[in-house]
């Protein structure tokens, strides 16, 4: 530490020492939204410190070293905290009611996640938001940030503008995404519905964490009697924040527009046999291999019942991976093709 500025660090450092043992750290560290606050006022502090006296970034580990010192016992003051904390208040430098945010509500460490994954202030907010909304672990948390869920969500091909009231259309629309991410399914290209059915079943609980939290499973090949006829849909769920019955057929191909009558019709018998007079309109979802959105967006313009169409991706088939070419391979072909140039 330079001579010069030696005293202004140490009223720093004193300041600093003051402020977290009337935090009272140790207690603090079990309260989340406290030790947020705190984090971000220590970046606060050291941003302006750093500006105003010209230091550079080893003063960082300087404050590390003594704040170990003078609070033994006490976690989460290391350099590369300190730098998480800098960091921290640069990303909502702005945001004076950085107390309203859901980043205070949320745990520090989904926050580092947030900031070491994620440079768009607006995406990291809706994550925040909802890992505060949906209660998500750090692992659920990085889980959804690497399956792109801020990209899909609310993406879904639907009718719900013009089918729902407005609020419930909104909810509606946020909580259907395009594409499903089934990787945890391998399905070969001649793989039928009944197979695509009894993978989600096998693994129902990844199935409802990609619908995302509200889903509440009712049944598969749900028996209803139309005209007297037997009818059986794919897969029926509840949504308990909706107030309403969730329709989803599952169809191994390309979206065709009969899939549009077909769901119409389940949705109509489930608003008719099923739901309660305080329930919200039915719901059905049209999950499909592939869509043409043009052609799905004018099926739907005429429906009066609410319904989305969205794709699904599943896992490479390991019969396909096999046929795929090496790095190795690609180099040696490559290789070629500029010895046949040269």
């Amino acid at each position: 530490m330079l001579e010069q500025t030696k005293t202004e660090y140490e009223i720093f450092l004193s300041n600093l020492k003051k402020r977290i043992q009337q935090t009272q750290v140790k207690a603090a560290l079990a309260v989340s939204q406290e030790l947020v606050v705190l984090y971000w006022s220590i970046g606060q502090d050291i941003v302006a410190a750093q500006k105003e006296y010209a230091w550079g970034d080893k003063v960082l580990e300087q404050i590390a070293l003594d704040l170990k010192a003078a609070l033994p016992g006490v976690t989460g003051f290391s350099k590369a905290n300190l730098y998480r904390m800098r960091a921290f208040y640069s990303a909502y430098s702005n945001d004076s009611q950085i107390v309203a945010q859901a980043v205070r509500q949320i745990p520090w460490g989904h926050n580092v996640i947030l900031l070491e994954k994620i440079k768009d202030p607006n995406e990291r907010l809706w994550y925040a938001q909802q890992t505060l909304e949906n209660g998500w672990s750090r692992s659920i948390l990085e889980l959804q940030i690497q399956s792109k869920l801020f990209e899909r969500s609310g993406k879904a091909i639907t009718n719900f503008a013009a089918t729902l009231p407005p609020l419930q259309s909104d909810l509606a629309q946020q909580i259907l995404k395009d594409p499903y991410n089934l990787d945890f399914l391998t399905l070969g290209k001649d793989a039928h519905e009944r197979a695509l059915e009894a993978g989600l079943l096998e693994y129902l609980k990844k199935f409802m964490l990609e619908l995302g939290v509200g889903f509440a499973f009712v049944g598969s090949q749900y028996h209803l009697e139309i005209g007297g006829q037997d009818f059986y849909i794919d897969m029926l769920f509840y949504h308990l924040k909706l107030r309403a019955f969730v329709v989803i057929e599952l169809k191994a191909r390309d979206f065709e527009p009969a899939d549009v009558g077909q769901v119409l019709a389940y949705v109509g018998a489930v608003d008719d046999l099923l739901r309660h007079p305080q329930d919200a309109p039915t719901i059905g979802l049209i999950l499909c291999k592939g869509k043409n959105g043009n052609i799905a967006e004018y099926v739907l313009r005429g429906v009066s019942a609410p319904i989305g169409v969205a794709d699904f991706v599943t896992a490479l088939p390991k019969d396909l991976e096999t046929d795929l070419p090496t790095i190795a391979q690609l180099e040696a072909e490559l290789a070629k093709v500029s010895n046949h140039e040269s």
